[in-house]
């Protein structure tokens, strides 16, 4: 349903003047918030197509490490082989996304989403059919690209589909890639590991449906583009959004690196509970399987249900103050989960899921506002960093818990929140909401 509405934002019946008041926001809010932005013209039908193909990215990338058990049984592979095969997929996955989102600043390429998804069909089919480890890590290779050339991409549609509402805009697309790693695992349990390795192939069904719908979008991207006027130089449009907020290059840098800092102690936190949540629960409260997946489940429709808000709020409020409420926020719940009894666990849990991930499209947005035209290094850089960073604090955590207990990574990680009190040193010129302009 959300398929059939691409093609009318440029279709031959709108008339030139009609496209070109549509196209008007586009430049501006590929560089810096537009007072004049309407909310209006938030193009909904291009946002939650993309939402739905993260969805659906998101779900494929995550059945790679569900294949972990049955390819280490298969093939004889030791940890150290299973850890390359990691390797393989999340260099590919994190590290090249920001090339991809610099090559594309500079150069739009509207079907690349396409193409990109086209890598993730082709590394499952070959995931699906492999008989040797080094078409295995090919496989994990191509599959972590595909998820490279998408992010960037799509948060930049997303954010030009916006019309000022970009808050609104990336909530709603993470929230597809929310519940596309809500649900691969279950996918996964359901269908991979009872039916083994060749049952992965069935999900490139799900690559080429969302190829078709991100088809269409290029076309709207294409459309877009061609009844914008283009900036004359980068470096010009660059320097003149820069004079928006006015800070100097060396009070940027420092920006990122603590937006990059917030990122991490959100992330690692966020990874204690999305990774070990069920064991802890199963520990501590001799809980079942199932009974934890139920928790787990409540976890991450919080998640979902924060990011959705801290959005929204974003756009009413501004970025900083949602970046304040997000990290510190979290932090008094997070020091009494350890020390509550089951039903407050699951409270506490939720509570910190839904404050703690409302602070990724505040971040996102206020950074692509910091670095205007910028979008696609931007998306890629915190994409691929959120991506990473969560993983190597999984590893890190896991590592202290076998060391210690589950518990005390409980009692330890919270106080990584107080790295949140960086956030006064952001400059406050940028991420305020459009109506204090």
């Amino acid at each position: 349903m959300v398929v059939g509405h691409l093609s009318n934002p440029y279709d031959g019946s709108m008339s030139d003047n009609t496209m070109a008041a549509n196209a008007a926001p586009v430049t501006t809010a590929s560089l810096a918030p537009s007072p004049i932005a309407s909310a209006n013209s938030t193009t909904f039908a291009i946002i939650l197509s993309l939402s739905f193909c993260h969805l659906l990215n998101d779900m494929m990338q995550s059945l790679v490490p569900a294949l972990y058990p049955i390819l280490k049984q298969n093939y004889e592979l030791s940890f150290s082989q299973v850890g390359l095969i990691t390797l393989a997929f999340q260099f590919t996955a994190s590290m090249l996304q920001p090339v991809v989102g610099m090559y594309t600043d500079k150069r739009a390429q509207p079907y690349s989403l396409m193409v990109g998804m086209g890598f993730t069909l082709v590394g499952l089919l070959m995931m699906s059919q492999a008989h040797s480890y080094a078409v295995i890590l090919v496989s994990a290779a191509l599959i972590g690209m595909g998820s490279s050339v998408f992010h960037p991409e799509a948060s930049r549609v997303a954010r030009m589909a916006a019309g000022g509402r970009y808050g609104l805009a990336q909530s709603l697309f993470q929230v597809g890639g929310n519940l596309g790693q809500a649900s691969g695992p279950l996918l996964a349990a359901f269908i991979v590991v009872q039916r083994g390795q060749s049952s992965i192939g069935w999900f490139s069904a799900a690559a080429l449906v969302a190829m078709t719908v991100l088809f269409q979008v290029g076309n709207w991207y294409r459309g877009r583009l061609a009844t914008t006027a283009r900036p004359a130089g980068r470096g010009k449009a660059g320097s003149a959004t820069s004079a928006l907020h006015g800070l100097t290059k060396r009070r940027v840098v420092l920006a990122v690196v603590i937006l990059v800092t917030l990122l991490f102690s959100k992330n690692v936190y966020q990874a204690s509970l999305g990774s070990y949540y069920t064991f802890y629960l199963i520990q501590r409260f001799h809980l079942s399987v199932q009974e934890a997946q139920f928790y787990l489940v409540a976890f991450m429709i919080g998640i979902v249900l924060g990011t959705l808000g801290g959005g929204w709020i974003g756009d009413k409020v501004g970025r900083i103050p949602v970046m304040w409420f997000s990290i510190l926020g979290a932090l008094p719940f997070a020091l009494l989960l350890p020390h509550a009894n089951l039903f407050w666990t699951g409270v506490l849990a939720v509570s910190v899921a839904m404050i703690m991930a409302s602070a990724f499209p505040a971040i996102l947005v206020y950074a692509q506002e910091l670095l205007p035209g910028r979008v696609g290094l931007v998306a890629g850089m915190f994409f691929g960093f959120s991506f990473g960073l969560g993983g190597l604090g999984a590893a890190a955590l896991g590592k202290l818990a076998d060391l210690t207990s589950i518990e005390t990574v409980y009692q330890a990680t919270p106080f990584l929140l107080c790295l949140g009190l960086l956030t006064a040193l952001l400059p406050r010129q940028v991420g305020e909401p459009k109506n204090s302009h």
